[in-house]
C-alpha cells in the first residue's frame, strides 16, 4: 500500500483544494446576490413572479431569485459529502492495511474489503452526481433570455 507519509499528504491538498471550492461557491453566491439586488433596486421580485400564471414550460426555463443560492448551498454540501467519501476511502485502505498486513487477521479483510469497495462505488456516484448538479448551477447562473 502506500506509504502513510504520502497518503497524509494526499489528504491535506484535497482538504485545501475543498475548502478552495467552498469558498470560491460561497464568493459566486454573494456576486450573484449583489447583481440580483442591483438589477431589481433592491426590491423582492418574488411576489412579480408568483403572481403572474406560469404553465410548466415557463417553470422549467424560468426560476426564482433564490434559486441559485439554494442550488449552490446544495452544491457545497454534495461536494463536502464527496470529499468525506474520498478521505473515507484513504482510512479504510489504511485500516486494510492495518488488519491484513500488522495485525494478520486474515478473517476480516474480506469483510473491510466489502465495506471498501461500498464507499468507492458511493464516491463514484456523488462524484458523478456532482458534475450533473454543477451544470444545472451553472445554467441557473446564466439564464436564457
Amino acid at each position: 500500500m502506500a506509504d502513510p507519509r504520502n497518503v497524509a499528504h494526499k489528504k491535506k491538498v484535497t482538504q485545501e483544494k475543498h475548502h478552495h471550492e467552498a469558498k470560491a461557491t460561497s464568493q459566486a453566491a454573494r456576486k450573484f446576490r449583489k447583481e440580483t439586488k442591483s438589477r431589481d433596486g433592491g426590491a423582492n421580485q418574488t411576489a412579480a413572479t408568483t403572481s403572474a400564471p406560469s404553465t410548466p414550460a415557463d417553470t422549467k426555463e424560468k426560476f426564482q431569485p433564490g434559486d441559485l443560492e439554494k442550488s449552490l448551498a446544495v452544491l457545497a454540501k454534495l461536494k463536502d459529502l464527496e470529499f468525506h467519501s474520498r478521505a473515507n476511502i484513504e482510512a479504510l485502505a489504511q485500516l486494510s492495511l492495518t488488519i491484513e498486513e500488522e495485525l494478520k487477521q486474515r478473517e476480516f479483510a474480506e469483510a473491510i474489503g466489502v465495506i471498501y469497495s461500498a464507499q468507492e462505488a458511493f464516491h463514484s456516484k456523488i462524484a458523478a452526481f456532482i458534475e450533473t448538479y454543477q451544470t444545472k448551477c451553472e445554467s441557473l447562473q446564466k439564464p436564457s433570455v
